[in-house]
């Protein structure tokens, strides 16, 4: 296997894996956050380098602030709209029982 070869097969493992863990990441929002804060914990100790606590730092995900624009969805404001209220002209369905 030739030099050239091996750094066409890392590059690529590399784009797919970095497509692969954004697609999850949009997909499973919470989980992610979730093994993010676990890592940031376990990174951020006091007995690590300072490298690796600053490693711990970064990845700590962003809190929810409240604000419309963070998209915690907690206040119900972000959602969808309800649907508009029915015109006045027009006319309700009504269902009869079926007559022999």
């Amino acid at each position: 296997m030739s030099t050239g070869l091996l750094i066409q097969y890392v590059v690529i493992g590399l784009v797919v894996l970095a497509s692969a863990l954004y697609a999850f990441r949009k997909l499973a929002p919470l989980l992610t956050n979730r093994w993010l804060a676990a890592a940031s914990i376990q990174f951020n100790q006091p007995n690590h380098a300072a490298w690796l606590r600053a490693l711990g730092r970064r990845m700590q995900p962003k809190q929810a602030t409240g604000s419309c624009s963070d998209g915690c969805s907690t206040c119900g404001a972000c959602g969808p709209k309800p649907p508009a209220a029915a015109k006045s002209d027009t006319i309700p369905l009504e269902f009869r029982p079926y007559k022999r």
